[in-house]
């Protein structure tokens, strides 16, 4: 494979905007998402929990994405190796957690063995932390992270293009678990969905008695939306794959302009994708940050009042120097 026979690209302004403006969206969406679930105790659920977990990791690929793109490194310095190492033990740690969030609604929506996947919490955070940290550890004591061409970047470091087992390398530190979690996901979503199907099918007959005692029909609500996540990846991460292919391939169409911007856009927006699907189009959750944000306003609004008023009466009662 003569991988180094395709010149290096450099971002143009517009692509490194676009990217850098992705990787802001999904800081806020994910730390959104956090506060959210630190905000309202009755949204607390397990499943949402993973999702909080697999936003943390969402978050700090955002923030290392953020630095490589800035960046836009041209050498293997300190801090590409730095950002390289950051970005992919997040990015591998947010393969792991979306495809254990499918894993945990399959056990407990099909299976219904909710005590069972309450006990594999404990292993899904092993592995879905262990195994990345592992992989990231081992590439940069072995000096396999670092300057990429943007090859299978976009201006962020990862594999260093330059070593004789990159192939590997870049399977191991993502590829495999990326194109694993294509095949996982699909097929359970789709068993998630045909359960749901007929249990609403069902249960039709008693859903006006249902609907009339909602102890839990916020936190309801807002799980089954987790089932779109497997989605949301496959159609954020499916441009990286691409290129990988194409790189794999030697074909020029790795640098194609509007892929390198897919690209950039589907790898840092993983955590503004959930926030929309999971905070902004959950009406529970996006009424109340209406209202705390309604309130704050009205608060701010008051205390501004306030002020004014003691500044206004005080000058007021000041009396006047006469000459």
């Amino acid at each position: 494979m003569a991988w180094l026979v395709i010149p290096r690209e450099d971002l143009n302004v517009s692509e490194q905007v676009i990217v850098l403006l992705s990787c802001v969206l999904s800081f806020l969406g994910s730390a959104l998402i956090i506060v959210t679930y630190i905000l309202w105790q009755d949204l607390r659920s397990r499943p949402r929990l993973l999702l909080l977990f697999l936003s943390v990791a969402d978050l700090l690929s955002a923030l290392s994405y953020f630095y490589g793109v800035l960046r836009n490194f041209q050498d293997s310095t300190w801090d590409c190796v730095t950002q390289g190492a950051i970005s992919t033990f997040s990015n591998t740690s947010s393969f792991f957690w979306t495809v254990a969030v499918a894993v945990y609604l399959y056990i407990t929506i099909v299976k219904s063995q909710q005590s069972f996947a309450d006990q594999i919490i404990p292993w899904l955070h092993l592995i879905s932390w262990g195994v990345p940290l592992v992989i990231t550890l081992s590439a940069v004591c072995l000096k396999k992270i670092g300057y990429d061409a943007s090859y299978v970047s976009v201006g962020w470091c990862w594999v260093k293009i330059d070593v004789e087992d990159k192939l590997l390398w870049m399977l191991l530190a993502g590829k495999v678990w990326e194109i694993l979690a294509y095949l996982i996901l699909p097929v359970l979503y789709i068993l998630i969905k045909k359960h749901i199907g007929r249990a609403h099918a069902a249960l039709a007959e008693y859903r006006p008695i249902l609907a009339t005692s909602p102890v839990n029909q916020p936190r309801t609500i807002a799980d089954k939306k987790l089932v779109f996540i497997p989605i949301i990846f496959i159609f954020l991460r499916v441009w990286s794959t691409i290129r990988f292919i194409l790189t794999l391939c030697d074909s020029p169409a790795v640098h194609n302009p509007i892929l390198v911007t897919l690209h950039g856009i589907g790898n840092t927006f993983q955590g503004g994708a959930n926030c929309i699907m999971f905070v902004l189009c959950t009406p529970v959750i996006r009424s109340r940050l209406v209202s705390l944000l309604c309130g704050c306003s009205r608060s701010s609004r008051r205390e501004n009042e306030t002020s004014t008023r003691r500044t206004y009466g005080s000058t007021a009662g000041t009396p006047v120097n006469q000459t």
